[in-house]
């Protein structure tokens, strides 16, 4: 019974160290496209989802229940020539600590998910090898999950996936893609493109903003349950970072990001605060994104 049980044992913790970092939801709409068999879209959705969470993408050991909950959802608009044109929105979350609320961490709409892909095609990826546009494409937002989970743990802890992803970005330029392939990865061409992302967040003048993404979480979400009213003010303490960010490289795509995952949560947050709070929370967010004027401005009912 011992053997057993110890069997059992070193099992469990084989199948611990095995767990792969990721628990993504993959989800592929071809609504748009028709006349064409359906299967090629059920196929390539099963390869993304086993090369997505089948696969290792860092030396770290994660248990099943720290695997990065995220979506993909990539919504196509033609199919022709092995040739998929589409979209795709990309977003993960965080556990917040003692609560059962997740938080939202990254929300971002990528409009040139264009790649070519045969049904039953392997997806392959090798670090430093570009292979094809859509397992680069992939890869890349994989370790941009990753690293901004990591950010939020610990100080620019994402630093080393980010890297990852500015790699592929690069290794990208180089390759010989068409045009709609190559529209993501143009640097400078396109401020909201992925190019865009990574060279803000490697950019120098965001390493203050990547910091407060842990004093967000770490210091304040996780804290909030212990005092709600210190965590709210840790957060409000760091928020004039995305003004600053955002003055130094003007509609930054990292701080659009960053309020399309965090605009209801930060309206949440500070509904309850003080009129201090709320009016300085509302200025900032205003002078960022005087877009979305509808929803900061729930911050002064």
């Amino acid at each position: 019974m011992k053997r057993i049980c110890l069997l059992l044992l070193v099992l469990g913790t084989m199948g611990w160290m095995k767990a792969q970092e990721l628990n993504c939801n993959i989800q592929i709409n071809a609504d748009q496209i028709q006349g064409t068999n359906t299967s090629v879209f059920n196929t390539l959705q099963q390869s993304i989802n086993d090369f997505v969470n089948n696969r290792r993408w860092t030396d770290m050991t994660f248990a099943n229940q720290e695997k990065i909950d995220c979506n993909m959802t990539i919504i196509l608009s033609s199919y022709s020539d092995n040739i998929m044109v589409g979209t795709l929105q990309v977003q993960s979350r965080r556990p917040v600590y003692n609560t059962s609320y997740s938080s939202p961490i990254l929300n971002f709409r990528d409009e040139n998910f264009t790649f070519s892909y045969t049904e039953f095609e392997q997806l392959e990826y090798q670090d430093n090898v570009f292979t094809t546009n859509l397992t680069a494409m992939l890869a890349y937002y994989i370790y941009l999950i990753i690293g901004y989970d990591m950010d939020t743990y610990s100080r620019l802890g994402g630093t080393p996936y980010f890297q990852k992803a500015e790699d592929i970005a690069l290794a990208a330029q180089s390759a010989s893609l068409d045009e709609s392939e190559a529209a993501g990865w143009k640097s400078f061409s396109d401020t909201k493109n992925r190019y865009a992302l990574i060279n803000n967040l490697m950019d120098e003048a965001f390493k203050s903003y990547r910091s407060f993404l842990y004093d967000y979480h770490r210091l304040a979400l996780d804290e909030m349950v212990a005092n709600v009213a210190n965590a709210r003010a840790k957060i409000a303490e760091g928020l004039p970072v995305i003004r600053e960010a955002n003055r130094a490289r003007p509609s930054a795509i990292a701080i659009v990001a960053f309020l399309d995952a965090k605009g209801d949560e930060l309206v949440n947050i500070f509904s309850k605060g003080s009129e201090a709070e709320k009016n300085t929370v509302h200025e900032i967010l205003m002078d960022v994104d005087p877009t979305r004027n509808t929803l900061y401005d729930q911050l002064l009912e």
